[in-house]
C-alpha cells in the first residue's frame, strides 16, 4: 500500500547578506524539522533581493551562495528539500506577470507589510518591483502549488493575497491551485546584541551563523545588560537583560539557576555572559563544522543549487502548462 504524498512547503529567504541567530530562532530551525514532513522546496529570492538592493546587483553572486551554505551548515539536506535559486526559474516570472493582470495597485497599496517596510527603507516613490513584490510572492508560492507557507506574523498579509490571487484565477479561469495556508511560526523575535530592535545585519546587532569562536565571544562582552546593576552582588533584573534572553534560547539546561542567580547578585554579568559564551559557541561548532566541506569545495554548493533548480524548472514547466491551458493561451496546444 503507498504512503500518503506529503503536502508541500514553500519557503526562503532574499540573499542580502550572512544568516544569523535571528534567522535561526525564528525560522531556519523550523525548516530542519519540517523537512522530514513536507515536501519542502526552499527559494533563494534574489529578484526579490532587488527590490531594495537593485543598484548593486553585483552582490548577488556571492549572497546567493552565502545564504545556501548557511542552510546547509544548519543542517537543511538537500537530498530532502529542494534548495533552488529565483531567477533562474523563468516560470515564476511568468507567472508574475499573469497575476500581475488581476490584481489592482490599490490592493498592493493597502498591503500592510508594503506599507511598514516602505516607511523603513524612507520610499516615498515606490518602484514598480517594490509594490509589486507580494504578486512575485504569490507565483513564488503557487508555481510548485504550496500547500502551505510558514512564516510570521508580520507575512500574513503576503499571504492573504496570494490566497485572493489563487481564488480569483481559479474563477476566472480553472481551478489549478491548492490554497496555500500560512504555518505561523510561535517561535520567538531574537531581540539584537544592543537590546534596542531585531537582530539585524542593518542595525550590526546580530551574531551571525559563521561568526568565529573569537567575532562570537567580542560580540557577546559588548551586549547590553540591565543596566541597573552597578556593582556585581545588585539584585539583576533577568526579565530586562539582552544576555538572559539569549541564555533562555541557547542554554536552557541552566537558565533557572542564571536567573536565580542574578536575582540574588550572585553572578556578576562578565560571568554570565561567559557563560553564554561558551554555550553559543557550542551550539554553532556543529554548524561549522559542516560548513568547512562547502568552503574547501565551493562547486558542492554550486551543484546543490543546480540540481534543486532544474527540479524547479521541472515541475514550473508543467504548471505553467496547466495556466495557459486554462487561459486558453496555449495557442499551439488547442
Amino acid at each position: 500500500m503507498c504512503s500518503k504524498k506529503k503536502k508541500r512547503i514553500l519557503t526562503g529567504d532574499r540573499p542580502t547578506g550572512r544568516l544569523h541567530l535571528g534567522h535561526y530562532v525564528g525560522s531556519l530551525q523550523n525548516r530542519v524539522n519540517l523537512q522530514y514532513k513536507y515536501d519542502t522546496f526552499l527559494i533563494i529570492a534574489d529578484v526579490q533581493a532587488l527590490t531594495t538592493n537593485f543598484e548593486q546587483p553585483e552582490k548577488l553572486s556571492e549572497d546567493v551562495r552565502q545564504v545556501a551554505k548557511d542552510y546547509l551548515a544548519v543542517g537543511i539536506d538537500p537530498e530532502e528539500t529542494t534548495i533552488f535559486v529565483q531567477s533562474l526559474v523563468p516560470e515564476i516570472a511568468e507567472l508574475t506577470i499573469f497575476y500581475s493582470m488581476i490584481v489592482t495597485v490599490n490592493q498592493l497599496k493597502r498591503n500592510p507589510t508594503i506599507k511598514s517596510e516602505s516607511a523603513q527603507y524612507g520610499y516615498d516613490d515606490m518602484t514598480y518591483g517594490f509594490l509589486g513584490y507580494p504578486v512575485s510572492q504569490a507565483a513564488d508560492i503557487t508555481f510548485c502549488k504550496a500547500h502551505l507557507v510558514p512564516v510570521g506574523e508580520d507575512q500574513l498579509p503576503h499571504i492573504e493575497q496570494t490566497r485572493k490571487i489563487v481564488r480569483k484565477f481559479n474563477q476566472m479561469y480553472a481551478t489549478v491551485f491548492p490554497e496555500p495556508e500560512a504555518l505561523v511560526s510561535d517561535f520567538p523575535r531574537l531581540v539584537g546584541l544592543d537590546g534596542q530592535s531585531k537582530m539585524s545585519k542593518s542595525l550590526n546587532n546580530a551574531i551571525y551563523l559563521n561568526d568565529s569562536r573569537k567575532e562570537v565571544k567580542e560580540k557577546i562582552s559588548q551586549a547590553v545588560t540591565d543596566p541597573a546593576r552597578i556593582r556585581i552582588d545588585d539584585p539583576g533584573h533577568p526579565e530586562v537583560c539582552t544576555v538572559f534572553e539569549y541564555h533562555k534560547a541557547f542554554n536552557k539546561e541552566n537558565v533557572k539557576e542564571i536567573e536565580e542567580n542574578c536575582r540574588g547578585g550572585k553572578i556578576g554579568c562578565v560571568a554570565c555572559k561567559k557563560q553564554l559564551d561558551g554555550a553559543i559557541n557550542d551550539f554553532l561548532d556543529p554548524f561549522r563544522e559542516r560548513r568547512v566541506k562547502y568552503i574547501n569545495d565551493p562547486s558542492l554548493v554550486d551543484d546543490i543549487l543546480i540540481s534543486g533548480t532544474r527540479k524547479a524548472r521541472e515541475i514550473a514547466g508543467e504548471t505553467i502548462a496547466e495556466v495557459r491551458e486554462a487561459m486558453k493561451i496555449n495557442y499551439f496546444n488547442e
